[in-house]
């Protein structure tokens, strides 16, 4: 005798096939269609060679595994390591604010002192002829490991590079570091190359072949004070350029082409002598150090607007954008002060 199926069973066999027709279409989906900020992203440059850091200022990831592996300094530049979370083995915690004074006004600077810079130096484990690598947080981050490899390039270190993409592009290359020094042993022997200065800046301000380039936000550029400035506003005839807007959601830099396009379109060009600047010379710092890895002529004012904004109006000029602040901004400027020793 063949046996009936039960109305209830044929009803739930239909509704389990239906579910899974769905799950499947909706994996297909999900592994064919993909957002533009999932999307893989073309690298910022294409090296089929070692890099050489004499002249390269930022690797891949793939490529500071391969210093790292190879015996580099490991130095993560993040801001606000909570007991250690989520540190890379091997790694050297650094800040940019120990080895700038304390002094709220020259704070963005770095300081004077050689003898004291190097003891700092060395409790790093940076070596006079090892390899550096930096790392912080591209996405969230305020540029902290270009501040570190424009600050070692300045004193003197020929070998430091930071990573494109970060903590986030370097843990999935696990690269796997070598024994360190107890202590370093590099010697300072400071680059003014990439270092720009106030009264420097100041006599400058009517060269023709100057560009100068505020890396903060718009609001900023502006006049939204923020973080400390005591005068509003950016340096006459600076263009305004957010070091973000060089970045993708995902922190990895812009390919190189579209970088240069960019800037081209704003008139910074190889020929042209640069200055970058911000709040205290941190995000001008990681603008001076991409600039300087696409062959272009920079310097960063370390001082930035926490130092002009404090000299007199007639002496250090700023121009204040009114036009362009809204409620909004001053609201977020109020909420956000008492920041200024995170951000620069």
């Amino acid at each position: 005798m063949k046996h009936k199926s039960h109305p209830t069973q044929v009803i739930k066999a239909v509704a389990l096939g239906i579910v899974l027709c769905l799950g499947a279409i909706a994996l297909t989906y999900t592994l064919t269609t993909r957002s533009p900020a999932e999307l893989p992203q073309a690298a910022y440059v294409q090296r089929t060679q070692t890099p050489n850091l004499a002249q390269t200022w930022i690797v891949s990831a793939s490529e500071a595994k391969t210093l790292i592996d190879q015996g580099a300094t490991l130095l993560d530049a993040r801001s606000n390591q909570w007991l250690g979370l989520n540190r890379l083995p091997g790694s050297v915690s650094v800040r940019w604010q120990d080895f700038s004074p304390q002094h709220k006004v020259s704070k963005g600077n770095l300081l004077d002192n050689n003898a004291r810079l190097a003891q700092k130096l060395k409790k790093l484990k940076i070596a006079q002829n090892r390899p550096v690598v930096v790392f912080a947080n591209p996405p969230r981050g305020w540029g902290e490991e270009g501040r570190i490899v424009w600050m070692l390039r300045t004193l003197g270190h020929q070998q430091v590079a930071m990573v494109d993409g970060g903590y986030t592009a370097l843990v999935q290359v696990n690269p796997i570091p070598t024994t360190q020094p107890r202590i370093g042993n590099f010697a300072i022997h400071r680059n003014v190359a990439w270092q720009m200065q106030q009264a420097t800046l100041k006599a400058s301000l009517k060269n023709a072949n100057l560009v100068i380039i505020d890396t903060r936000t718009p609001k900023e550029y502006a006049g939204a004070t923020p973080y400390g400035e005591q005068r509003p506003g950016h340096i006459p005839g600076a263009v305004s350029l957010h070091f973000r807007d060089l970045l993708t959601p995902q922190g990895m830099l812009l390919p190189q082409a579209e970088i240069l396009a960019k800037l081209q379109r704003m008139g910074i060009t190889r020929d042209k002598e640069i200055v970058a600047y911000c709040t205290g010379g941190i995000r001008s710092g990681w603008l001076t150090v991409v600039l300087t890895d696409l062959g272009f002529q920079v310097k960063n004012y370390a001082g930035s607007m926490w130092e002009w904004s404090a000299g007199s109006p007639q002496e250090y000029p700023l121009t204040v954008k009114s036009e362009l602040l809204s409620r909004s901004c001053l609201e977020e400027t109020h909420a956000n002060q008492g920041f200024s020793e995170t951000i620069g």
